[in-house]
């Protein structure tokens, strides 16, 4: 890209995220909530997902995002391998890991997870770092649930712009034929759905990551591809 029209694509993005947290702004908790469910109702009976050994999974912010604390235990239940996101102390670097969770010993299924985790600066619960967690590698992760502020009909994604996920797919998805994949499967409201038409589509540049799946609450939906 030349540099006008990297400004002009970094601006594009930018305009879309501000559109897409004022679509956000206007739902209620309870009406996220409801989604929510659908969504992971859906999700849960992709033959990927039931045939999934492991599961990355991020755990969701106080507010605005779809909620994940009742997926997170389900994974568990559901006897997979459950990762899930852990920044640490460095939030320059924008980097993360996803860390296999160690089941809490309780003979209730509900708190199978660790909802007393401390919260980073996004209110965020993570692992703890000072304790040792096994971290996430190439071929460990068979279903990615990815997070993120806007999702397209070609599996296109926008995050909310530090790169995290592009990073760690990066590491866990090599670009090449003759590895094994993770399956990406985005999650997300239905105001952050861009339906190619009247909303337009994602920009996204060549290290981007497509998704293999998008998933809103009223179902799954079909990607396309360019």
């Amino acid at each position: 890209m030349s540099s006008t029209t990297t400004e002009d694509f970094i601006q594009r993005k930018k305009v879309l995220r501000k559109e897409i947290r004022s679509r956000v702004k206007k739902l209620t908790q309870e009406q996220i909530s409801t989604q929510s469910k659908s969504v992971w109702n859906h999700l849960f009976t992709l033959p990927e997902y039931q045939n999934a050994s492991s599961v990355g999974l991020f755990c969701s912010m106080p507010k605005g995002e779809i909620e994940t604390d009742v997926a997170c235990t389900q994974v568990l239940k559901d006897g997979k391998i459950l990762y899930v996101p852990r920044v640490g102390l460095d939030f320059e670097k924008c980097d993360m890991d996803l860390v296999k969770v160690v089941p809490k010993e309780k003979e209730e299924e509900e708190q199978l997870f660790h909802h007393d985790w401390p919260r980073n600066k996004w209110g965020i619960p993570e692992p703890p770092t000072d304790v040792e967690h096994e971290t996430a590698g190439p071929g460990d992760i068979d279903l990615l649930v990815v997070p993120g502020l806007a999702f397209d009909v070609y599996g296109g994604r926008l995050g909310q712009g530090k790169g995290y996920y592009d990073r760690f797919i990066a590491k866990i998805n090599p670009r090449t034929d003759d590895d094994k994949k993770t399956l990406l499967v985005a999650v997300g409201l239905k105001p952050q759905f861009l339906d190619g038409d009247n909303d337009g589509v994602v920009p996204m540049a060549k290290y981007d990551f497509f998704m293999d799946k998008v998933v809103l609450h009223d179902g799954v939906v079909t990607v396309s591809k360019k």
